[in-house]
């Protein structure tokens, strides 16, 4: 007797536990992509907007003019957002009348590392959802697993006769909670990877700016910030 193995209707004749298990699964699964997609884009957005305002930067712009500018923008770039920090920090230490250049340094650098901590804050939001899921899910498929090939086995005491035909359907119904917990593992484990390493690079792309930025004020610590 032909009996139906296909995926929808071995979940469907599954025991309650390993349907709630797949339940879970597609769920966290469905929220892993959500997470996927949305740092896709925001990591793409975080990058064209870094190099932009990198390339307005270095064009010889007025340091007063800039920061008038990119101060009121509502979304800008990180990098902007670092700028706009040390700037203010930097103008507001000379409006007090501090006078050491020293000073004057430190007080930007400190607001430029808060901002920077900020934006790398920022850029890890939901990474660590991704790892768990990574990490996780596999071993909930493989609960879901044991779990079903349990139930088969305790339905098949009461059978006076066991054959593979018996046995393959409630084996099948378990390894689909394994196979399920894979799928929602290893795109978490491939985009975490991926997002960490371009968080990474754009740290570095941010340290480097505060260094950069930080010896441009030191240079103008004792006159008008006017340009580079």
């Amino acid at each position: 007797m032909n009996q139906d193995l296909s995926i929808v209707s071995l979940i469907l004749h599954a025991s309650f536990t390993v349907k709630l298990v797949i339940a879970a699964l597609l769920a966290v699964s469905l929220a892993s992509w959500s997470v996927i997609f949305s740092k896709l884009i925001s990591l793409s957005k975080i990058k064209t907007s870094n190099e932009a305002f990198e390339q307005e930067f270095w064009s010889g712009k007025n340091l007063n003019e800039l920061f008038s500018t990119v101060s009121a923008k509502q979304n800008g770039a990180p990098l902007e957002r670092i700028f706009v920090a040390g700037m203010r920090e930097f103008l507001k230490l000379r409006e007090r009348r501090v006078a050491e250049p020293s000073a004057l340094l430190d007080g930007a650098r400190r607001a430029m590392r808060a901002s920077f901590q900020r934006e790398l804050d920022a850029m890890e939001s939901h990474l660590s959802f991704l790892a768990s899921v990574g990490s996780v899910s596999p071993y909930v498929g493989l609960f879901g697993t044991i779990w079903g090939i349990m139930h088969a086995f305790v339905g098949l005491s009461n059978l006076t006769q066991v054959t593979l035909a018996t046995v393959a359907p409630g084996i099948a119904e378990a390894l689909v909670a394994t196979a399920i917990g894979l799928f929602a593992a290893i795109p978490a484990v491939l985009a975490y990877n991926r997002f960490a390493r371009q968080i990474d690079r754009s740290a570095i792309t941010l340290e480097t700016f505060i260094e950069e930025f930080s010896n441009i004020l030191q240079r103008n610590a004792g006159q008008p910030v006017a340009g580079k």
